[in-house]
């Protein structure tokens, strides 16, 4: 049924045909019904107002009834209009002409307003509860009898002339990730002081083929089968980078490592073991390769229909309550389904850190049988709510997703219940576009100066240093008396609250609000100012306070919140007490400081020459220190401590030494240089020795450093047209673990290019032979053993072949000069497997990775192509002349029968 159909004053046709129900049957409980509504902020006069609808798994033609009402500023009904629809594959729309008037027709006043979509899905489980299958009765049956079964959401407008607020001075926050050096974000108007952090913006909820993602944005409207599409973490993570995110985390549904979203009776507890641990170590290697991106591995946990989703950061083990048929736990630990008390302290016994995905007012998150229930372990674990959340079954790769459901109410109602949460917004995306389908983003805070690295990233959420926001350029940091958000302190006097914004897109805050609760009151949130700045004396007690900004072109930011205990001069006020001492002059040495306090300590800090190294949560408080990275000589080191209600304890300096290498190892390697070749691919060779051992050789090429080797023998390949015709000089550098470093002589080198129509190869290292540079490879792609012999030399890829469910890469950069008239990638390869039939379980795709991070694949092979000895394949590439591109074979192998894709003597060339 269409649903755009329209009457001239602004309703969907009102004498529309009824549908009767379509029984959805049993659906799997991790699909449910979603509504998300979408309207602009400003408009001069008449704007639409769209409904977006989907419902994952259910028939074709389930009934969906919605209404939609406009509020006045002080909450009355000014306007409403009603409908009903059919679920379609890949979602529905359903849109209001509104002329911008109320029911009257007549002009409404300046200010802001409120439209408020309620909607219900007529699925057999709905009509079975409410008793109906006619849409025209289902919200009000559905009011009265089961109003969870009921989507809502709401969005605030401006309609007329509205005066901006004024802003406070802000020196904006850097923002020091994947995309910049130096600082992006510019202040409306910059202060003379700022806050210690620096910015880095993530989406904190995403899939992968280890479970219902990573489907292909050209086919992707919906969730994957299990493990069935092409693109794993490590394709999520370097697609995450290219598209400017600083962090992305993987989070992937903690039933799904069977391969099914119900319970496969014949998984076996080993495969899904191994998965998840490489996705662990898919994070790991990308972390360790990018020292400006976070990867993060984890799982989403529970069922939305019953319970709710959460992620958990930080765990190193699969959680589940599955079993198969030998009543073995498909995982590593038990735990039980939609049981949240359990699961928060089983968190709280091993570390481990939360987020609500996608909260629901109601129907999620049970504890002692109250929804969205208080438990004082899931306090401590869980830090972080989403408030907004893009499409999860976005296909859109341009960041102008339009669908997004905000669960701003479930977030104010855990707030209400004493949770002590912050806010993120992120896209749980299920294709394969992570974070490229909308401009949201969780800011996170990290002290400056700490690497950007999981532990630092822990410690911002466990601070709850973290800011929502549906614009990736801007920023929000609510600061109360000189705390800032995420803190807990008390209080007695005046409280001044400020908020402060800033963009580096020149966006500007059209509107401000600030909001108020009182935490374990199951009280209600409400506006407690809309001016930036504001002081109050609060009443006595607990409260919280946090803020939101619109900006002008109606895209929110969301801090997170200050709790403060009021008091006429009382409450906590004592300090915690704390003293310093450090252990060892070089290698690892180890801060610890001894704290007390008459409540609790929260937090130790640790301080050396004043700039923040560590931050330790739990007795004893200690951490640990490269001594590298200071000086010789004296340093100073001061702890900081921190207790619940903000009070700080600073520790005495205490003065202690570095002495690096004193007395160790002073010898210099002893290297050599040597070249070869003076067109074409050259290489270039080292011969290092050292009385200890060498860590690492570089090779310097006129002065400039092409190309580091970390293992012997040490050897380097180089396109001979990245230099001009005539003489160079090669000098090789050799390090040792102490950083003695060893210098060769200089040697003299001619590179002669053909000027003719000759062909230039691309592609370094192509035999595999001097190591795994310049190429990105799954651990241990690139290698020597026996087990499947090279086409030429003794190093091949081998991807694959592990007889289980495994996804392996090899992948290189390149770039095609703009100067050529064709190009070529040619290479050779060899398929044997244990499958057998002509079915196509095991996969290897050869494909470009554009500089926008698309993925195009050229060709694929499986098992049915096995044969004996290697096969020569050849594919063009003058489509990306021009460009910078990376070359990616990817295999993907299933859970049984092992194939092995081996690869070798890559080429690209141009013409």
């Amino acid at each position: 049924m269409e649903l755009k159909r329209m009457m001239a004053g602004g309703l969907l046709a009102a004498g529309m045909m009824v549908l009767a129900p379509v029984m959805a049957g049993t659906l799997p409980d991790h699909e449910e019904f979603e509504a998300a509504l979408h309207v602009p902020f400003q408009a001069a006069g008449a704007r639409n107002i769209t409904l977006h609808f989907s419902y994952p798994g259910a028939a074709q033609g389930t009934p969906v009834a919605w209404e939609v009402e406009l509020l006045g500023p002080n909450g009355a009904v000014v306007r409403s209009w009603q409908g009903q629809g059919a679920i379609r594959a890949g979602g529905t729309q359903a849109q209001v002409a509104w002329d911008g008037r109320d029911a009257s027709g007549h002009a409404l006043a300046p200010g802001y307003y409120t439209v408020h979509m309620r909607a219900v899905a007529l699925d057999a489980n709905a009509v079975g509860v409410i008793g109906t299958g006619l849409p025209q009765n289902a919200l009000a049956a559905a009011r009265s009898k089961a109003p969870q079964l009921i989507e809502e959401q709401r969005y605030d407008v401006q309609i007329g002339s509205v005066a901006a607020p004024q802003m406070p001075h802000f020196t904006a926050l850097r923002h020091t990730g994947s995309a910049s050096a130096g600082p992006m974000i510019q202040a409306q108007s910059v202060g003379a002081s700022g806050l210690p952090y620096t910015i880095y913006y993530g989406n904190l909820h995403s899939q992968t083929n280890h479970s219902d993602g990573g489907g292909d944005v050209s086919t992707c409207v919906d969730a994957q089968n299990p493990q069935s599409a092409p693109y794993g973490p490590a394709d999520a993570y370097q697609y995450a980078l290219n598209d400017g995110l600083d962090i992305l985390m993987t989070s992937e549904h903690n039933h799904m490592y069977d391969g099914s979203t119900g319970t496969n009776t014949s998984a076996s507890p080993t495969t899904a073991h191994n998965l998840f641990q490489s996705g662990l170590q898919a994070a790991n290697t990308f972390n360790a390769a990018h020292s400006n991106f976070l990867a993060i591995y984890g799982l989403e946990w529970g069922v939305i229909s019953n319970g709710g989703h959460l992620n958990i950061f930080n765990t190193p083990s699969l959680l589940e309550w599955e079993y198969n048929s030998s009543n073995q736990l498909i995982g590593d630990v038990f735990t039980a389904k939609s049981d949240y008390g359990s699961l928060y302290t089983l968190m709280k016994t091993n570390g481990w850190v939360g987020q609500f995905n996608h909260p629901a007012s109601s129907g999620q998150f049970n504890v002692g049988g109250t929804d969205l229930g208080y438990s004082a372990d899931g306090d401590q674990v869980m830090a972080l709510a989403e408030v907004l959340n893009s499409s999860a079954f976005s296909h859109n790769t341009t960041e102008t997703e339009t669908s997004h459901a905000s669960y701003e109410p479930a977030f104010n109602i855990l707030l209400e219940r004493g949770y002590h949460v912050a806010p993120s917004s992120d896209q749980d995306n299920h294709c394969a576009n992570w974070g490229a389908s909308y401009t949201n983003r969780t800011g996170v805070l990290i002290p400056n100066g700490t690497a950007l690295s999981l532990n630092a990233f822990l410690d911002a959420v466990r601070a709850r240093r973290v800011f929502a926001t549906e614009d990736k350029t801007g920023q929000i940091v609510l600061t109360a008396n000189g705390h800032v958000m995420g803190e807990r302190f008390s209080n007695s006097g005046t409280l001044t609250l400020t908020v402060n914004y800033a963009s580096s897109a020149g966006h500007t805050a059209q509107r401000v609000q600030v909001f108020e609760g009182v935490p374990g009151s199951n009280g209600t949130v409400a506006t407690t100012s809309s001016t930036a700045t504001t002081t109050i004396t609060p009443a006595n007690g607990d409260h919280f306070y946090y803020a939101k900004v619109t900006q002008e072109d109606g895209k929110q930011l969301w801090s997170a919140p200050v709790w403060v205990t009021q008091g006429a001069g009382g409450g906590d006020t004592t300090p915690p007490t704390v003293s310093a001492s450090e252990s060892g002059s070089s290698g690892t040495i180890t801060l610890s400081a001894n704290a007390t306090d008459n409540v609790g300590v929260t937090k130790v800090e640790f301080y050396v020459d004043n700039v923040l190294k560590s931050t330790s949560t739990t007795s004893p408080y200690q951490a640990s220190l490269d001594s590298t990275t200071l000086s010789n000589g004296t340093h100073s080191l001061v702890a900081k401590a921190y207790d619940a209600a903000g009070n700080v304890g600073t520790s005495s300096t205490v003065s202690f030494s570095v002495s690096n290498s004193s007395g160790g190892d002073t010898t210099p390697p002893a290297v050599s240089a040597s070249e070869s070749g003076s067109a074409g691919t050259i290489t270039l060779s080292a011969n290092a020795t050292d009385n200890v051992g060498v860590t690492k050789v570089e090779f310097y090429v006129d002065s400039a450093l092409k190309s580091t080797v970390t293992a012997s023998p040490y050897q380097a390949s180089l396109d001979s047209t990245t230099l001009s015709n005539g003489t160079h000089s090669l000098v090789a550098k050799a390090y040792d673990a102490a950083g003695n470093v060893g210098t060769s002589s200089t040697v003299s080198f001619s590179v002669s290019n053909s000027s003719g129509g000759g062909a230039t190869e691309l592609m370094q290292n192509n035999g595999f032979e001097n190591g795994t540079t310049p190429w990105t490879q799954t651990s241990g792609v690139i290698n020597n053993t026996a087990g499947e012999p090279a086409h030429a030399g003794s190093y091949k890829a081998w991807l694959d072949g592990y007889g289980s469910a495994h996804t392996d890469y090899v992948r290189q950069s390149i770039t095609i000069p703009a100067t050529a008239t064709k190009a070529t990638l040619d290479f050779f390869m060899h398929i044997d497997t244990a499958e057998t039939g002509t079915t196509a379980y095991d996969k290897l795709s050869a494909q470009v990775i554009t500089s926008a991070g698309k993925y195009v694949t050229l060709a694929t092979w499986s098992n049915v192509d096995a044969a004996t000895g290697y096969q020569e394949h050849t594919v063009d590439l003058s489509a990306y002349i021009g460009q910078t591109i990376q070359i990616n074979f990817y295999g993907v192998e299933d859970s049984s029968n092992q194939t092995s894709f081996v690869i070798d003597d890559v080429s690209v060339k141009a013409q």
